[in-house]
């Protein structure tokens, strides 16, 4: 296949969420390596419930490029969500997925495309080969992320990967078919196999705007990835209710002994808040690990959609 082929068709997802200052920016970046992109680019914006002036600029796009469709929710879903509803929404031979807010190099869009053209790769992503710019304590807290999610879970995570890729039609219908609602889609792209190759590069600041990404918010983002592709937690869990069952049997005969010996009740006393209180805390953590999963489990026999549109074009 010639990858300068304009007959080919490279579906661009973008999901956006109060972004009114970066998405005509971002639009501009493309066009300008659109051209080395050898490729027709069709761009899927999707309108995660923004309540600034994303949803005008992206109706004002549309009106003026055929090439640029969109989808507004009825409401914040997430970017899970709308990375979804981006991939139903993607028609195209292959399909990409990029941040609006050119954190993901535009310019790597050529090389990512032409290597997934060859036939070499299922899939090319990124990554971040540093972390220059971004709190010290945030960057340490990711990187322990990627380190015990590989040590917890079968499916590898890649450190610093980026949702920014290109894939062939294969490997997205493969991730369309995975119709679970309590989504993570790093370990999703990578429990669907296919080969993939990661490009690294430096970090880059946000072009404009804020993040809606609080430090609270990528915590929950990161239990959510342990609960949906390890059980780990869960193993554990029973490791240290088997511990703590062990120590309390080992303490009960302690006490008694003592009792027999000494004839005293009393003196006991602070061994035996010590004990109550280890197996108290210890049947709480269980509790808190194993209602997590029950959690999950409760949302997904809802069976709701991951999203609702409100706006299309």
């Amino acid at each position: 296949m010639d990858i300068k082929d304009q007959s080919t068709v490279l579906s661009l997802i973008v999901p956006v969420h109060n972004e009114e200052d970066t998405i005509q920016i971002f639009y501009d970046a493309i066009q300008k390596v659109k051209p080395e992109v050898g490729a027709t680019i069709d761009f899927h914006f999707i309108d995660d419930g923004s309540t600034d002036g994303t949803l005008p600029i992206l109706r004002h796009l549309a009106d003026q490029d055929d090439h640029v469709h969109y989808v507004s929710f009825s409401r914040n879903f997430g970017k899970e969500a709308g990375l979804y509803a981006g991939l139903q929404q993607a028609k195209g031979d292959y399909v990409a997925v990029m941040d609006v807010d050119l954190q993901d190099p535009p310019e790597l869009l050529p090389q990512m495309l032409s290597e997934v053209q060859s036939g070499e790769y299922d899939a090319v992503g990124t990554r971040r080969a540093d972390r220059k710019g971004e709190a010290k304590l945030r960057s340490w807290f990711s990187a322990q992320f990627y380190k015990w999610m590989n040590k917890v879970s079968q499916t590898h995570l890649v450190d610093g990967a980026r949702d920014y890729r290109v894939m062939t039609r294969q490997m997205v219908n493969a991730i369309l078919s995975l119709s679970e609602n309590q989504r993570f889609s790093k370990g999703i792209f990578t429990w669907v196999g296919f080969k993939t190759k990661y490009i690294p590069y430096e970090n880059r600041e946000r072009i404009a705007g804020t993040t809606s990404w609080s430090f609270w918010k990528l915590t929950k983002y990161a239990i959510e990835g342990i609960v949906s592709f390890s059980t780990m937690p869960l193993t554990i869990v029973t490791f240290l209710g088997l511990l703590s069952f062990g120590a309390s049997i080992v303490a009960g005969i302690f006490i008694v002994i003592r009792a027999l010996i000494s004839n005293s009740s009393v003196a006991g006393w602070p061994s035996m808040v010590t004990i109550v209180l280890f197996i108290g805390g210890i049947q709480m953590l269980s509790l808190g690990v194993i209602g997590r999963y029950i959690a999950a489990i409760f949302m997904e026999t809802k069976r709701r959609p991951i999203y609702v549109k409100k706006e299309e074009k």
